[in-house]
């Protein structure tokens, strides 16, 4: 019985959302009517009042879709250079976008950078920060993952070693034996094992496609180091309670219906619960703006929660095999994570430069876990090698915000540039 509510879960949650609609509309509607001129009440306080406690509710109900990069255009030498967004790269859970930009006269080549998204319940835009910064620098790529729910069952699994798999046929795609120029690659939080993993196995093999350099972000490399409380749940209850408490199927009519995922809405519940206040918090302080007619703090608000509240579904047994692999076990650093039937074997990396890069206050990720690659990657020359950290930021500012575009940027840039110029 238990079992069976469990499968349900998914289809209640469903069944919640489509409950509310009609809530959700007439609240809609209110917000529109209670902000319009035509109504003599949209500037007293009752009008602002109604106003903003219906837009909050609708906020609070909606169901967020996928962003959009919108990065339309960046500016190179002083000059603007439109963007188009363009799939070069495709299989059933991963697209590779190219930010292509539209030269409208000969240009000195850059290098490529593949900027790897995290596989954790976000879109991969909410990296547009990280991709802005690097535009006017680099010809930057993105990998843009699969809403699980939407892949129809069809198509088959996706795991860790799938994973894996994407990484080292990307690689193979942009590799710089195609055009001379080198490939960087950024692995920010979740990516940075099978980035690392992938690398590795192609440098066991003596692989020509091996990226120049690459970057690893607030990743998970060694969990043992400064345990956070993610690290501590999944630790103490193991995969087996994931499994038992967190997969569902996805219910009809989604394309991907049938398929077990992990649910993207039980992710963010986690997350919201991490820091429940903080958010709490903020829609207040979002109330208080709208009362206060601020509009440009409200769009902040607005800006910010479009992004973190769109979330997509993982595929059980990706998920299901990430939190043993990397969480429970610590396969990585223990020297036991396996791929295609071999060890990987981190000490056989040798031309693939190495920078780590943490944040002081990383509550997701803690100091030292993402830094532990430095120390298990032996046999990387000390001169391709640096770890950075940068002081008050979280795991969000490791790769986007103000810090991230004043200091972690650049030293990215810098390193990147000495290891393999143009």
């Amino acid at each position: 019985m238990a079992k069976a509510m469990n499968d349900f879960s998914y289809q209640w949650h469903e069944l919640a959302y489509l409950a509310v609609a009609p809530a959700r509309a007439v609240s809609d509607v209110t917000r529109v009517w209670f902000k319009s001129p035509l109504n003599p009440l949209s500037n007293t306080p009752v009008g602002r009042n109604v106003a903003a406690s219906a837009e909050i509710f609708e906020r609070l109900t909606r169901r967020y879709g996928k962003p959009v990069f919108g990065l339309d255009q960046t500016v190179v030498d002083g000059k603007e250079v439109p963007i188009l967004e363009k799939v070069v790269w495709e299989r059933s859970f991963c697209k590779l976008v190219h930010f292509e930009r539209q030269w409208a006269r000969p240009h000195k080549p850059q290098a490529k950078l593949l900027i790897v998204a995290p596989m954790s319940g976000h879109y991969a835009t909410l990296l547009r920060g990280t991709v802005e910064a690097f535009l006017p620098f680099y010809d930057v790529y993105i990998t843009d993952w699969a809403d699980a729910r939407m892949v129809p069952i069809a198509h088959g699994g996706f795991d860790l070693d799938d994973n894996i798999d994407y990484m080292i046929d990307i690689f193979r795609a942009l590799s710089a034996r195609k055009d001379g120029l080198p490939l960087h690659t950024i692995a920010v939080c979740q990516p940075a094992v099978p980035v690392l993993a992938a690398v590795a196995h192609l440098e066991k093999l003596h692989d020509p496609d091996v990226p120049a350099s690459m970057v690893l972000m607030g990743g998970p490399i060694d969990t043992r180091r400064s345990p956070t409380a993610v690290n501590k749940l999944a630790e103490s209850r193991g995969s087996q309670w994931f499994k038992d408490n967190c997969i569902y199927p996805v219910p009809y009519p989604y394309p991907g219906a049938r398929r077990l995922v992990y649910p993207g809405f039980l992710q963010l519940s986690g997350f919201m619960a991490m820091n429940f206040d903080r958010h709490f918090n903020a829609h207040v302080e979002m109330f208080n703006h709208l009362m206060e007619g601020d509009g440009d703090s409200a769009e902040k608000h607005r800006e910010f929660y479009d992004e973190y509240l769109a979330v997509m579904d993982l595929t059980a047994e990706f998920y299901l095999q990430t939190i043993e692999t990397v969480f429970v076990r610590h396969l990585l650093p223990e020297g036991k994570m396996t791929h295609d039937n071999q060890y990987i074997d981190l000490a056989a990396i040798n031309r693939t430069a190495l920078m780590t890069v943490e944040g002081e206050k990383d509550d997701i990720s803690g100091l030292g876990q993402t830094k532990a690659a430095q120390d298990l990657c032996t046999n990387i020359p000390p001169k391709l090698k640096l770890h950075y950290q940068q002081d008050n930021v979280g795991h969000y500012g490791v790769f986007n915000g103000s810090r991230f575009r004043q200091f972690v940027a650049p030293r990215i840039r810098e390193f990147q540039g000495v290891v393999a110029p143009v």
